[in-house]
């Protein structure tokens, strides 16, 4: 699994002109997942996602998690993250999971995030044309990678 964690001031996505889900201050985060993902991939992500320490505190010292200031999750399932760009200039997307099997790993996965932040976060639809919209807050950027834990 791999995600693009992206501290926002805000985030949207919309579908087909209609706002799906739309956040205040917290985190956007694009999800790529491919079929050796499974349930501590999950686990470990959720986890390191809602405890990560990078709001500000009073000193303006990012020490803070999504947890500590009440913010918001919008997940985005993005199967472009796991794009092979060695040979030639077209990536390879052959390593990100099918739908068959990514769909059911994004639902869980959102239900995971949700139950660990205490409360719903926005999603997108996973294989929809979506428009994305945030405020990049910093800029604030953190890329992990389940497979990359050590």
């Amino acid at each position: 699994m791999r995600a693009v964690i992206q501290r926002t001031s805000h985030a949207s996505v919309t579908i087909n002109g209609v706002c799906k889900s739309s956040i205040g201050k917290g985190l956007m985060i694009l999800l790529g997942i491919e079929d050796a993902d499974g349930e501590e991939d999950m686990d470990w992500l959720c986890k390191k996602i809602v405890n990560l320490r990078i709001f500000d505190d009073e000193q303006g010292v990012m020490n803070k998690s999504i947890l500590d200031i009440q913010g918001e999750i919008l997940l985005i399932s993005q199967f472009t993250l796991h794009a092979s760009t060695k040979k030639g200039n077209r990536p390879s997307y052959i390593k990100a999971a099918k739908p068959e099997i990514a769909i059911p790993i994004y639902e869980e996965f959102c239900c995971k995030l949700s139950s660990e932040l205490g409360r719903e976060i926005g999603t997108g639809e996973f294989g929809a044309d979506m428009k994305v919209e945030l405020l990049n807050d910093g800029p604030v950027t953190i890329c992990m990678d389940t497979k990359n834990k050590e």
